[in-house]
């Protein structure tokens, strides 16, 4: 039997018990893009696509609305992959699993996609709901915004027609969102030389895992620990202590999560090993008590391995070390016109050893400001070229100006104190919404974002609240009611 059988509203729920199972990484959605164009035709609906792969699904207007503003609904095809590192699951061909646990819906060891799954079941509700009366409504179903937004980037701007974008990819039930964050990725690439593993050696796995991770836009400012910084600073004191050379260090997997498990192989001289694991848990103990509650499941294990080929050359070990250091992690501003808004930020997102003696690390930026969104990017460039990166900084994307005079945003918080009789919040969000691209095409667009409560974006943890799926329904539906009509 159906997980989702009699959860309401089953019109929603139908739609995303099917996205569940089909694959959607970013870049590989095609998949979804089958799905979606089969239920367009199926359901005898007009629909293109453009050159990138983003799809637009036309519903006309219904009897006697023919006059009504045209709505454009938007969301994003595609999702974030993040497994627990025990969890067996194929992203090339594996569903989701969902499971139910106290009015929530999370997935079984990997994100559930939510983000922005949600958001494509509920486009799919309202095209298929033969009781909504509205002018035309345009679906806008677009590629890649978990890994560069290069849908929207390169989305035209006369791809759809309607004036009025109801974004439906924010994560809080009862706040309305009229702006968020630009953001950019800063890499580095460093090419060291590797040496001989010393024969009086012994060789250990460490791992950093059990962190909660999370959106690295949204979930930035809770101060969650960062996996990358937490292995760096053990290396950083193992080597002071022992002297160990690092042999891997790989840790995040996304540019826009926190990392959430880490993993290094380290050698030293086999006379040290045995103080060596005690520094290590001695080194835990401080760290769960600098997080106290806030990381409670924060686990960093030590195991003997076979000694490796080659470990880094001194030098260059030293500079990695020391960048990681230096380089800046978390909330960098607040906003000085909208209270609790992170203004500027910038995630450690990832350290890899890709092989050939190459090491990647990706960073990324965001701000509602354009200017320290720049200056922050080049703080970090500055740390990376400490251990001799080659550094390449995105072009990034725009931030969305708030519009408090936004039409849109006044049908929208009328509407929601009608039906539940308070008034929702209004803010601007420190993540990126495809919304700031489309604004940058179209200044005169007219637009807001809201969406049921998500918790754990981008991680394991991520879960969906089913009340507020049902207020999300509610307020989508009245709100397409109440669209006026051209002047």
């Amino acid at each position: 039997m159906s997980l989702f059988k009699h959860l309401e509203p089953a019109i929603i729920w139908k739609y995303f018990e099917e996205i569940c199972n089909i694959p959607r990484l970013s870049k590989n959605e095609g998949r979804i893009r089958h799905y979606i164009i089969d239920f367009a035709i199926r359901n005898n609906l007009e629909y293109k696509e453009d050159t990138v792969g983003n799809i637009l699904i036309i519903r006309p207007s219904s009897i006697g609305s023919v006059n009504r503003k045209t709505v454009v609904l938007q969301s994003h095809m595609d999702m974030v992959g993040e497994k627990n590192a025990d969890y067996v699951h194929n992203w090339e061909t594996d569903p989701i699993i969902p499971f139910l646990k106290d009015g929530w819906i999370g997935a079984k060891g990997t994100t559930l996609g939510a983000d922005d799954g949600i958001g494509i079941a509920s486009q799919m509700a309202i095209l298929a709901d033969k009781t909504i009366q509205t002018g035309k409504i345009e679906c806008l179903f677009t590629i890649d915004e978990e890994s560069g937004m290069t849908g929207a980037i390169n989305l035209n701007a006369d791809f759809f027609t309607g004036n009025t974008l109801i974004n439906l990819d924010s994560e809080d039930e009862g706040v309305l969102y009229i702006g968020c964050a630009g953001g950019m990725d800063t890499a580095g690439t460093i090419k060291y030389s590797p040496e001989g593993v010393a024969q009086d050696s012994a060789a250990f796995d460490i791992s950093v895992t059990g962190l909660h991770g999370g959106h690295s836009g949204d979930e930035i400012h809770r101060g969650y620990g960062n996996a990358v910084k937490i292995m760096n600073r053990l290396l950083c004191n193992l080597s002071d202590l022992f002297g160990i050379s690092v042999s891997r260090f790989d840790g995040g997997n996304l540019r826009n999560a926190i990392p959430r498990e880490a993993f290094a192989t380290i050698t030293i001289n086999k006379k040290s090993a045995s103080e060596l694991r005690k520094n290590v848990e001695g080194f835990l103990n401080t760290i769960k008590d600098e997080f106290g509650p806030l990381e409670p499941d924060l686990k960093i294990d030590i195991k003997s391995t076979e000694l490796p080929l080659t470990v880094m050359d001194r030098d260059n070990q030293s500079k990695l070390l020391t960048s990681l250091s230096e380089c800046p992690h978390g909330v960098i501003s607040w906003s000085k016109e909208m209270e609790g808004l992170v203004e500027t930020s910038t995630n450690l997102a990832s350290v890899k050893f890709l092989g050939n003696n190459i090491i990647k690390i990706i960073t990324t930026q965001r701000s509602s400001i354009e200017s320290s969104k720049h200056e922050v990017a080049g703080m970090v460039e500055t740390c990376l070229k400490l251990a001799g990166a080659e550094v390449i900084i995105s072009d990034g994307y725009p931030g969305w100006k708030p519009n408090i005079s936004s039409e849109i945003l006044r049908i929208t918080r009328s509407t929601y104190l009608k039906l539940f009789g308070n008034e929702p919040k209004i803010r601007a969000i420190h993540a990126g919404l495809e919304c700031g691209l489309i604004y940058e095409k179209n200044k005169s667009i007219d637009m807001i974002s809201f969406g049921p409560t998500i918790r754990g974006a981008h991680t394991t943890e991520e879960m969906i609240n089913i009340e507020s799926t049902k207020m999300f329904w509610d307020l989508l539906k009245d709100v397409i009611n109440n669209i006026p009509e051209n002047k």
